[in-house]
């Protein structure tokens, strides 16, 4: 039998020249107008490629053409594979110093969600239960929305943008057609038009380079603004074979769950592949395993009937194949996760290698926000995030005291808790209740009083979650009858499932 041959990098031509051809093109784009150019850059392979190649060609200019920026945009969700964030972060820095040194005019940003998106402040504060491939409140809240907004930020400046990306067909089959119906648009040959950012066009360079073609020009071209190629090469090897994680401006592009280097806390996918092959690969890496145990236990949905409600936000009891569509984490359950996120971190500060001692899992702001959506949102006037926060870390909750805000003290919940007894339902609903009133209390027209109490009675109403089964599924048999006059609630809006969290 033949052995099979392959074909040879850059269909036989040299690197050198592929190179040149590439430069040339990059800067014959770059001088045609004042369109300032935007590069998403992940600090995976393909990404270095794409910047390189323009690092490179801007360099061939004279310095009076370098005359339009070159923005590049990074975007740090908060929960990614904290190696590759660290690599990341160098990168940039290191970048910037660089390009002010060659009197280039690139300028690299980092960018993360705001507060009110980030992951942890959802699940741990909100009570949205992990994201799974029909409720993927992640990708859009802390990937796309801070690159996008960056983009349109430029667009409104300058009345366009054009973005440079380390996308290849040879990725999957699913980004080759993609970028070939783009290609029907294509305006001077090589800008494709961005059909979810008005007024913006994409330039792909490397979309026809294999994955070895990437490889071979990042290991022979040295790296321009100074961080090591091989260093890239080394934590690739140190991990699986799957492709980098895009920079994300549309939810056509593939999640960062199937992809080699995404969110640490990522459940889009069986496993963590990555992470798991850097802790048993680098035995200098095994100060990760609190992390992927985390993320192993948000994953196992065997234990959702134990930490998630059984009524969506709003109170509401829906069935699916006569059994209870399960809401939001439990008060107890949120609890729980934030205390194990905060064990994890300081496992990681005391163990990991001493460039990640200061590592933040989870930042103060994001504590304070779940604070305020804990006391002031779910009325949960415990206000337990201090005392959990002085547990795991043996430092007070950097936080003002909120007694005087509350309904009722913080001290005086246990005579609530003593008169309800082990009834959490009735409990919740009472405290909820004095929230309610003493919210509308300030307010000089008191209009919607009466409509707020009865959502909190209706949500309340039920003994337990077999009471709310049952109360559904008669509810069900007389609408189906004909004898109950109360319409199927209507289909849920992208915008009203992510503030429901019970997908």
């Amino acid at each position: 039998m033949s052995t099979p041959t392959r074909s040879a990098p850059f269909q036989g031509r040299t690197l050198s020249e592929v190179v040149n051809e590439l430069t040339e093109e990059i800067r014959e784009l770059y001088t045609a107008d004042e369109v300032p150019w935007v590069i998403g850059y992940s600090g995976g392979k393909d990404s270095t490629a794409v910047l390189q190649l323009v690092w490179l060609a801007l360099k061939g200019l004279p310095v009076e053409q370098r005359t339009k920026p070159v923005h590049v945009i990074s975007t740090d969700t908060l929960v990614e594979n904290p190696v590759v964030a660290a690599w990341v972060s160098q990168s940039l820095d290191t970048m910037r110093k660089a390009a002010e040194e060659q009197s280039l005019p690139i300028e690299p940003h980092r960018l993360i969600p705001k507060v009110e998106d980030t992951f942890w402040v959802n699940l741990i504060g909100r009570g949205y239960p992990a994201p799974r491939p029909k409720f993927r409140w992640c990708t859009e809240r802390m990937k796309i929305k801070p690159s996008n907004k960056f983009i349109r930020n430029v667009v409104r400046r300058h009345g366009e943008a054009i973005l440079v990306l380390g996308i290849r067909k040879a990725e999957s089959q699913a980004r080759a057609r993609a970028m070939a119906k783009h290609e029907k648009g294509r305006v001077r040959d090589r800008l494709s038009p961005n059909g979810n950012l008005p007024n913006s066009l994409v330039y792909s360079p490397v979309e026809a380079w294999t994955n070895d073609e990437v490889w071979m020009f990042l290991m022979q071209q040295s790296n321009p603004w100074g961080h090591k190629n091989k260093d890239l090469l080394t934590m690739y090897q140190g991990a699986s074979s799957d492709s980098e994680c895009p920079l994300v401006v549309d939810d056509t592009t593939p999640s960062c769950g199937d992809s080699r280097f995404g969110c640490w806390t990522c459940t889009l996918v069986d496993q963590d592949k990555s992470m798991t092959a850097m802790i048993q690969n680098d035995g200098e890496k095994k100060w990760m395993r609190p992390l992927l145990a985390l993320r192993n236990e948000l994953d196992d949905v065997s234990k959702e009937k134990d930490t998630r409600d059984f009524r969506r936000m709003n109170g509401r009891v829906d069935l699916f194949n006569d059994r209870v569509i399960p809401g939001p984490y439990t008060q107890s359950a949120r609890e729980a996760w934030l205390r194990k996120l905060l064990d994890a971190q300081a496992h990681v500060r005391k163990n990991a290698p001493a460039d990640m001692s200061n590592i933040e899992l989870i930042t103060m702001e994001e504590l304070h926000e779940i604070r305020r959506l804990w006391v002031f949102e779910k009325h949960e006037v415990e206000d337990s995030l201090p005392g959990i926060y002085e547990a795991a870390t043996g430092e007070p909750f950097p936080g003002v005291p909120l007694d005087e805000q509350l309904v009722i003290r913080a001290d005086e919940i246990g005579l609530l808790r003593e008169v309800c007894g082990d009834d959490e339902i009735h409990f919740n609903m009472i405290r909820e209740l004095l929230a309610v009133e003493r919210q509308y209390r300030t307010k000089a027209r008191r209009k919607g009083l009466f409509e707020s109490l009865e959502t909190v009675v209706k949500k309340g109403f039920y003994e337990n979650a077999d009471d709310a089964l049952d109360f559904a599924m008669r509810k069900r048999e007389l609408r189906e009858n004909g004898t109950l006059n109360d319409p199927e609630p209507q289909a849920m809006t992208l915008d009203e499932k992510m503030n429901d969290a019970s997908a």
